[in-house]
């Protein structure tokens, strides 16, 4: 993530949509190192890769919990300070700087919390698509775009999701069990295109 932003930045400032280009182009890279992993790999070492692509909880253990517990809670704490200039933000940058945020340095530092999270999560239970999507758009809906309930709110709701996700994808299929970013994937994709449409309609287009 510090690559991402290193190579995004110039002349002090970052652009978001440079920002997700550069992402999107250090994932393609990140994931061609994987398909070098599963090339050299052995039957059994296949099988856990493509396990923990598909993202799964049966892992799950208490030394597990623990070892992504201190980087749970540093976002936790971290994020709900932000806050207040997060809805600063949500008007734009240019107003967001008049009104005295320091935008380049909430975004550094929100940037590297949510990867820091992310990939603590992603390193113990494997790749759970759309969580992160569904449950904060569904409760900006339901609640409104207040940050100091939508940061905590979707740590909690996004946390209860998952539960229940994994509780179907154990039972649906009862012995086996489905994986469970599959599962998320089939349900959380239909509402981001329904999402996408909804928003477009409403601003008329998107340029």
């Amino acid at each position: 993530m510090l690559l991402v932003y290193a190579m995004s930045r110039e002349g002090g400032r970052t652009e978001v949509v440079t920002l997700i280009l550069t992402g999107i182009a250090v994932n393609a890279f990140a994931g061609a190192l994987i398909g070098l992993c599963i090339f050299f790999a052995d039957n059994a070492q296949i099988s856990q890769i493509t396990f923990w692509q598909l993202g799964s909880l049966a892992q799950a253990t208490w030394p597990k919990v623990l070892a992504v517990l201190p980087c749970a809670l540093l976002g936790l704490t971290v994020a709900p300070f932000h806050a207040r200039k997060l809805d600063l933000l949500a008007l734009g940058e240019r107003p967001a700087r008049h009104l005295g945020v320091d935008v380049e340095r909430l975004r550094l530092v929100l940037v590297l919390v949510v990867a820091l999270l992310t990939a603590a999560a992603v390193a113990v239970a494997g790749i759970i698509s759309f969580v992160g999507l569904l449950v904060p758009h569904l409760l900006r809906m339901a609640a409104g775009p207040g940050h100091r309930f939508l940061v905590p709110g979707s740590a909690l709701g996004g946390a209860l999701v998952l539960v229940a996700a994994d509780l179907a994808a154990r039972t649906v299929a009862a012995p086996a069990e489905l994986p469970l970013g599959v599962l998320t994937a089939l349900f959380g994709s239909p509402f981001f295109f329904w999402l996408l449409r909804r928003t477009r309609r409403k601003q008329g287009g998107w340029a």
